[in-house]
């Protein structure tokens, strides 16, 4: 049995469903702002979600993936390089 090492990301706020486009969070300490939240797939009894955030400091756009029944040990973070999001490690997420 291979046994993978789980990443948990800290995650701070209300419930993350209810975040919306103009709702702010920080990551790693860095504010950015929600452009858009939707489900890209609908797997039936779960979901995946999709957060596009920006930072407007430095002009960069980011992605939040997670699963809706399982949100700490799903989640990951995506930066958009030209035109494809690269994963990236986080450790902290407040909203």
């Amino acid at each position: 049995m291979v046994r993978r090492k789980e990443k948990m990301v800290t995650v701070k706020g209300k419930n993350i469903e209810k975040l919306k486009k103009g709702d702010k969070l920080k990551i790693d300490g860095t504010e950015m702002e929600i452009d858009a939240h939707y489900v890209m797939i609908d797997h039936g009894k779960t979901k995946e979600m999709a957060i596009e955030c920006f930072d407007p400091k430095k002009d960069e756009d980011f992605q939040i993936r997670y699963f809706n029944d399982n949100v700490e040990l799903s989640l990951e973070f995506y930066k958009l390089e030209e035109i494809v999001y690269n994963k990236i490690e986080v450790k902290k997420i407040e909203f």
